[in-house]
């Protein structure tokens, strides 16, 4: 009977604190639960050397994250009581000044005429005087029409360009006079800076230029050349700001501040400017004497004789050299906006480089 049914020997108990004997072994691990008796029924020794172990338990990983990981208790709790810091913000804050478009590429970015807001009146009228700088063009397209005007009349260049030079004096003398007085550019920027824009605060003036260019096409060139400079500096630079200030972030790049579309908006501008002119102004005021132009067009002798071509036949007139003069006008006018020389004042370079190639284009096929 006593055979049968033994008493089963009394389990050992291991003790959450190890005996001086336990102490000594090496491998002696805290009480584990149930559970994790269940789950691992002989867990593998933790390795406490620094040479990595090919083992995969869990308690390994744990016993990893745990020794890698520096912070208590103490500093975690620490770290949840601070408020955490937001990160800068990139919108720049609004100093009192104007700014130029915000924008994430080049073509959304506006050629602002005063983007730190040194023209008084620009920052009370930010969309007619800044953006879009509706008296600046106003009076730019007014000169054209003038012109045309003068020309209506009979009024030679012969008359008008002593005029523009005088004009031309005082004007750069009194620009003169407020870079050398604050007190008078102070005054000055209060009554013209409608028309001005913020490079020409600490510069010199965009009339002086334009009554430079005017003066030397008028000067210089024939009657046609000159009245033809005069209408494509006036309309096509003005719809070249205009139509590139709109349109010219979804265009290709030219250059620093010129795009595809106010390129191709000065060229058809040319184009009609060049064909009300010639097909009508000329014909119903009349010609004037040392016009280069006078309806017809035709092939230079070096070219023509080569080719044996006579001179009747390599002549055109009426519509056909009507659109040869009118489409080389708004070249001419799209390439002379486009062109930076030494950084000079598009009020020059316009009616000059556009008055050597119309002159230019007449001397060789007129």
């Amino acid at each position: 009977m006593s055979q049968q049914y033994q008493v089963p020997s009394t389990p050992r108990i291991i003790s959450p604190t190890p005996t001086p004997t336990e102490n000594k072994n090496d491998s002696y691990f805290a009480p584990i639960t149930r559970s994790a008796a269940k789950r691992h029924m002989s867990p593998d020794a933790i390795s406490e050397d620094s040479e990595p172990s090919d083992s995969d338990s869990s308690l390994e990983k744990r016993a990893r994250a745990r020794s890698r990981s520096p912070k208590t208790h103490a500093k975690r709790q620490k770290a949840a009581s601070q408020p955490k810091q937001k990160p800068p913000d990139p919108t720049p804050q609004p100093n009192g000044h104007l700014s130029p478009f915000s924008a994430a590429s080049w073509r959304e970015i506006s050629r602002s005429p005063s983007p730190l807001g040194l023209i008084p009146i620009h920052r009370h009228w930010r969309s007619f005087v800044h953006r879009h700088e509706i008296p600046r063009k106003a009076l730019h397209v007014s000169i054209g029409f003038f012109t045309l005007y003068l020309y209506s009349r009979g009024t030679q260049p012969e008359a008008i360009h002593p005029w523009l030079l005088r004009a031309l004096i005082p004007i750069a003398s009194a620009d003169y006079l407020r870079h050398a007085f604050p007190a008078f550019n102070r005054f000055y920027i209060k009554c013209l800076g409608a028309l001005m824009r913020e490079s020409e605060v600490d510069g010199y003036n965009g009339v002086i230029w334009y009554l430079l260019g005017a003066w030397t096409v008028l000067r210089f060139f024939p009657n046609d050349v000159g009245v033809m400079s005069i209408m494509l500096l006036s309309w096509c630079d003005t719809a070249a700001s205009t139509f590139g200030r709109l349109y010219g972030r979804y265009t290709a790049r030219l250059r620093k501040g010129k795009s595809l579309a106010g390129s191709a908006s000065a060229l058809a501008v040319g184009v009609l400017t060049a064909g009300m002119f010639y097909g009508w102004a000329i014909p119903h005021f009349g010609y004037h004497t040392d016009f280069l132009f006078k309806g017809q067009l035709s092939l230079p002798d070096v070219i023509r004789e080569p080719l044996g071509l006579s001179k009747e036949d390599s002549t055109v007139g009426g519509w056909v050299a009507l659109g040869i003069v009118s489409l080389w006008s708004g070249i001419v006018a799209s390439t002379s906006e486009v062109v930076d020389i030494f950084g000079w004042d598009d009020n020059v370079t316009i009616p000059v480089l556009s008055g050597l190639g119309l002159w230019g284009f007449y001397r060789v096929f007129c």
